[in-house]
């Protein structure tokens, strides 16, 4: 049977619809299965986290596991945990956001809080210790505050390490952007096919990254402040948190912000490097980004001193290069291990945690 031309052009239509269907089909399970190799899921991080009843917090589902992710009984990343504690066995909570869960390294064995861990137990190899990773992708410090109080206490930790300031940072520089005109909630929000396929959402990140570079390099819709108007309320929530903590461990010690932009980087690098700040914060600029980290790392010093914490120092000792961050702020595995050096050194250099082992050993 000869088909007419018109039909024969919709025939050749069809499977050019087919094949671009099955084409980006392909694309869409290649890239859920480079996500899979690479971080253990196939979608997005909210697969293994859900909301507390009782709480209403965010958090980790107890037992849940992805290729690189493993979630104990009790909803934490990391080993399971004996409740009670035994005797003798000193506890390290650390508190802080995805810089601490740390869903980039390759297993939960190369997250830094099981890197702290692993470094002061095999310094004293007599006294047992192990760790709670209560950090939560998304978390502020009044987030960790309630946290602390509703789900970590009760595991009585001996010592609390905080590590925050990305988000806060976030919260309140949108504030300041609101106020300007230079933000809307809405524009913030991800499309239809974003939320549905993993390959249009990076696409669609991607495309929104290059843009916001852009328009940071010329300056455009910048957010106009000093770093004196940010961090008064980090510094309250901080204070709030490091207080609750001493109530509850007999240590707290408090890390400064690592970061992967740097004032002695080019321009250019310093674009490259601040590319995932922006996405959160697309009215800032990498220098104003540097000015407002450096902003709450000083108040980070502060708060320490006046709580009389341990301060975590040598935010800079991690290189700035994409071998230890994968963005901005996140850790790959050499970053992790270069955290925990500085967390590690800090804890063990310190004679408020050497006195708290020596009394622990005898218990």
């Amino acid at each position: 049977m000869k088909l007419s031309d018109r039909a024969k052009g919709f025939v050749t239509a069809l499977l050019v619809m087919v094949a671009v269907i099955v084409m980006l089909g392909l694309a869409e399970g290649a890239t859920r299965l480079r996500q899979w190799i690479k971080y253990g899921h196939f979608g997005h991080l909210n697969a293994v986290h859900t909301v507390d009843p009782e709480t209403r917090l965010r958090v980790p589902a107890a037992n849940a596991r992805t290729g690189t992710i493993q979630i104990n009984a009790l909803g934490f990343r990391g080993p399971e945990l004996a409740l009670p504690k035994p005797p003798g066995r000193i506890r390290i909570a650390f508190l802080g956001a995805s810089t601490t869960f740390c869903a980039e390294v390759s297993s939960n064995d190369l997250t830094w809080p099981d890197l702290v861990t692993q470094r002061v137990q095999s310094e004293f190899g007599t006294t047992t210790f192990d760790y709670v990773n209560a950090a939560v992708p998304g978390y502020t410090v009044s987030s960790s505050l309630r946290n602390l109080q509703e789900r970590v206490a009760r595991l009585q930790p001996d010592v609390v390490v905080v590590y925050h300031a990305t988000n806060d940072l976030s919260v309140e520089t949108r504030a300041l952007a609101t106020q300007q005109g230079l933000f809307r909630k809405a524009s913030q929000q991800r499309s239809w096919m974003a939320k549905h396929s993993l390959l249009w959402d990076l696409l669609e990140k991607n495309v929104r990254i290059m843009t916001l570079q852009q328009q940071a390099k010329h300056n455009q819709g910048r957010l106009d402040f000093s770093p004196a108007q940010v961090g008064h309320d980090f510094r309250t929530n901080l204070t709030a948190l490091v207080r609750e903590a001493a109530s509850t461990a007999k240590l707290v010690a408090v890390a400064t912000f690592s970061h992967r932009i740097r004032t002695e980087q080019s321009p250019e690098e310093r674009l490259q490097a601040a590319a995932s700040a922006l996405y959160y914060m697309p009215f800032m600029t990498p220098d104003g980004l540097i000015a407002a980290f450096q902003r709450y790392n000083d108040i980070i010093r502060e708060v320490a001193r006046e709580s009389e914490a341990l301060l975590i120092d040598g935010e800079t000792d991690i290189p700035a290069d994409a071998v230890h961050f994968n963005d901005t702020v996140h850790f790959t595995d050499s970053g992790s291990r270069a955290m925990a050096r500085r967390v590690s050194e800090a804890l063990l250099q310190a004679p408020q945690f050497r006195k708290l082992v020596a009394q622990n050993h005898g218990v």
